[in-house]
């Protein structure tokens, strides 16, 4: 899952949602631009380079508005089904963590892979393996990937779906503090203020000496680890995803065939429901993104980045209201700083994109 967007300035590097760095968006607009057909009345859309400015692919005009509203419908129903994730994982509760891991590895990658069959796009997944350094990229992406999963299911499983969000949260200031680090990125005012708030706030939090940050934290770098990953990589997010599991496919198969080899499985032993539920985790994974992956081609990246913090938010709800998570003392100070940053975060992407249009 991701939730991300680290806007660079100068190199036009921006990342979003559950692993998606804008190399995948840039795919989708160009050699995945098949992927749904095209919309009525929509221009073409071409990819920007790298060293351009942050200026969005996609202008809607009058004539536009109804691509760009279909286009934001489908962003705000991708976003909201990754935000409530938790209330389907919550009905497998019971499972072990790495149990439930291997079966969404499986079942995930056998969704991707029929998709792609009826698309007819199987030849992509050959191309972008035929790449070297798109194998790298992408066995790295598949650890990556695997490991923010895990802790993210552990962290719903465990009542902590509170700090799920705020993982989520953090992971646009984290990307632009490691876009700062990693590739010497300039930080404007408003990104440095963003990324002072956030600190302060994870700061504030570790005062909770029973329950400090561990979990937001490992989120948050596991899922910023696979962006800067997937940026050496030219695959689009259908396409690389399949990739990664094709990685961690063989460990997931074998452990799967060791619980069942002594009868520990939960496959098949407890009921219909829970099997029908367990295989559903391949579909919960892949229809965000083939929402994600339209609204793409239609929307502005300053969009998709600000709509992105409607799956953090809608886990912290989740969390607070559905499953009464306690929210209170220095939990709620820790979490004002960093919404604090938030603000900042996305008041600067405005400008920038405003600037951009001038």
């Amino acid at each position: 899952m991701a939730f991300y967007c680290n806007q660079r300035a100068r190199r036009g590097d921006v990342f979003f949602g559950p692993g998606v760095p804008i190399d995948d968006v840039r795919s989708v607009l160009t050699k995945d631009s098949r992927f749904l057909g095209s919309s009525a009345g929509a221009p073409a859309l071409t990819a920007r380079l790298p060293e351009q400015t942050l200026a969005p692919l996609f202008q809607a005009s009058p004539l536009d508005s109804s691509a760009a509203s279909r286009g934001a419908t489908a962003a705000a129903l991708a976003y909201l089904l990754w935000g409530t994730l938790p209330l389907y994982w919550k009905l497998l509760d019971g499972i072990p963590v790495q149990e439930l891991m291997a079966h969404r590895i499986v079942w995930t990658l056998a969704v991707v892979v029929v998709l792609q069959l009826l698309r007819g796009r199987m030849g992509v997944l050959r191309e972008t393996w035929a790449v070297p350094a798109n194998r790298r990229a992408h066995f790295r992406g598949g650890v990556f990937v695997t490991l923010n999963w895990g802790i993210f299911v552990w962290a719903l499983l465990h009542d902590q779906v509170i700090e799920a969000s705020l993982g989520y949260f953090l992971v646009p200031l984290v990307s632009a503090g490691l876009g700062r680090v990693l590739f010497q990125e300039r930080l404007e005012r408003l990104q440095k203020i963003a990324l002072a708030l956030a600190g302060a706030g994870v700061a504030v939090l570790f005062f909770q000496i029973e329950n400090p940050p561990w979990v937001a934290l490992g989120i948050a770098a596991t899922w910023c680890s696979y962006g800067v990953g997937r940026k050496r990589s030219d695959a689009g997010p259908i396409s690389g995803l399949a990739l990664e599991l094709a990685f961690v496919l063989p460990l997931a198969i074998v452990y799967l065939a060791v619980m069942a080899w002594e009868g520990a499985g939960s496959f098949g032993t407890i009921d219909r429901v829970t099997d029908a539920t367990i295989i559903g985790t391949g579909v919960i994974s892949m229809v965000p993104l083939v929402l994600f992956a339209y609204a793409a081609r239609r929307l502005t990246y300053t969009t998709l980045g600000l709509l992105q913090y409607l799956a953090p938010t809608c886990q912290f709800l989740v969390g607070w209201l559905v499953f009464g998570e306690p929210f209170a003392g220095i939990r709620v100070v820790g979490f004002i700083f960093i919404w604090a940053g938030i603000a900042c975060y996305s008041v600067g992407t405005l400008r920038r994109h405003q600037a951009g249009r001038r």
